[in-house]
């Protein structure tokens, strides 16, 4: 049996550390995803095809460069436009899924978009907003698919690595006014992504 872990980042450096040491734990590539916020345009994607003129994802996003490669799943950052995401720099499986299922991917794609994604890779309908909601503020997700007996290990990465908690996080956007996660809203400005990020620092779980 194997389980999808989900963790949130403000800090992409943490993120990006996070997935260096699923990848040493022997996760494969094809079963890890990164989606990383950049309204900042601070991220330097290795391909730009997923993107059209407009901004919009491309069927083109769904393959090449969100998938990664054999250097590490990072060496396959792409850029990509996910309604109510904003731009972002993504690589693996998630994003693959969500850039499907944003272009109105046939099938079992259930509910669409990043919550969709999440959501059909077996996270609750709040945790599913809550990441959702933490990408287009400027925070980075990364999501593994492990077996049951690694996933104790890969729990330990992500949270060593300064996570965000979902509940505590969504708890925080609710004291604001925040619901749902809109892929209708506006994305966020760089201005906006910036004053977000600083309000949560500090708000990080460690070991």
């Amino acid at each position: 049996m194997s389980k999808t872990i989900t963790r949130l980042f403000d800090n992409y450096a943490d993120a990006s550390a996070a997935v260096a040491d699923l990848e040493s734990l022997g996760v494969p590539h094809s079963d890890l995803s990164i989606v990383a916020n950049n309204a900042d345009g601070s991220h330097a994607p290795h391909d730009h095809d997923g993107v059209n003129e407009d901004g919009d994802v491309t069927r083109g996003a769904s393959t090449g460069a969100v998938l990664g490669g054999a250097a590490g799943l990072l060496a396959g950052l792409g850029l990509l436009a996910i309604p109510g995401l904003g731009p972002i720099v993504a690589a693996g499986w998630l994003a693959a899924t969500a850039a499907g299922a944003g272009i109105g991917a046939a099938g079992g794609a259930a509910t669409g978009g990043i919550v969709g994604a999440l959501k059909n890779a077996g996270h609750s309908d709040d945790e599913a907003h809550v990441y959702s909601e933490g990408v287009r503020r400027g925070g980075t997700l990364v999501s593994a698919k492990v077996s049951d007996d690694l996933a104790p290990q890969a729990e330990a990465v992500l949270q060593r690595h300064r996570s965000v908690d979902a509940a505590t996080r969504g708890a925080a956007y609710r004291e604001s006014g925040w619901s749902t996660f809109d892929d209708n809203a506006p994305a966020y400005s760089a201005d906006e992504v910036k004053r977000e990020r600083s309000l949560y620092s500090s708000d990080r779980t460690s070991l």
